[in-house]
């Protein structure tokens, strides 16, 4: 322990001077120009948080989905038992909706209207297929009746719509958040008075 606190206290004392040296130009230099921030502008914008937030849940739940398909395959072919793969998806049944509820409810918020509109299709049916629950299952998944009428090969499928909507999302998120980085922050132009031309 002794030798990692040494180590950490040279490095430190080395990083130092260099630093320092890094953001303290000598005399007669230039000062650096931030070519991401021309304006000095040092907060975080609101719409930058919100798609942050927006596409940090939906990569979450593109996740928790692909979860979905690995348990569901695995009940298929018999590596997992009914009843360990339904307590298994069901746990996660509630925190999907959730969060699925809270991405379009933050881009309601923020204004961002059709991205919101998007988004609630999935969460209504989610919520119906939540709180339409026959008495006496274990929620959405129940072991005594996943095998019959071909209810895991419906599982199986409204997953795998799942995740082709949330890939597109993710997308569609991706792009309105680099349009939204590159209209607030865009490159300087160069100055073109000492420009003489041909």
């Amino acid at each position: 322990m002794l030798h990692l606190q040494n180590c950490i206290l040279l490095v430190l004392l080395f990083a130092a001077p260099m630093s320092a040296h890094i953001h303290h130009p000598k005399p007669g230099m230039a000062e650096p120009v931030d070519y991401l921030n021309p304006d000095g502008d040092t907060y975080i914008r609101p719409d930058t948080v919100v798609y942050m937030i927006v596409l940090f849940t939906t990569g979450a739940l593109l996740f928790l989905l692909v979860y979905f398909i690995i348990t569901l395959s695995d009940l298929e072919c018999d590596y997992l038992n009914a009843q360990q793969c339904c307590y298994r998806l069901n746990l996660w049944v509630l925190p999907k909706l959730c969060a699925h509820i809270l991405a379009a409810l933050v881009l309601l918020v923020s204004g961002h209207f059709w991205l919101a509109a998007m988004n609630v299709p999935t969460a209504v049916i989610w919520a119906r297929e939540y709180w339409k629950i026959p008495t006496g299952n274990f929620g959405v998944f129940d072991p005594t009746e996943i095998h019959r009428m071909g209810k895991l090969k419906r599982h199986m499928r409204d997953v795998f719509v799942g995740v082709m909507f949330y890939l597109v999302a993710f997308f569609i998120y991706l792009y309105c958040f680099l349009t939204h980085l590159v209209s607030y922050n865009p490159l300087p132009k160069p100055p073109y008075e000492d420009d003489v031309g041909l």
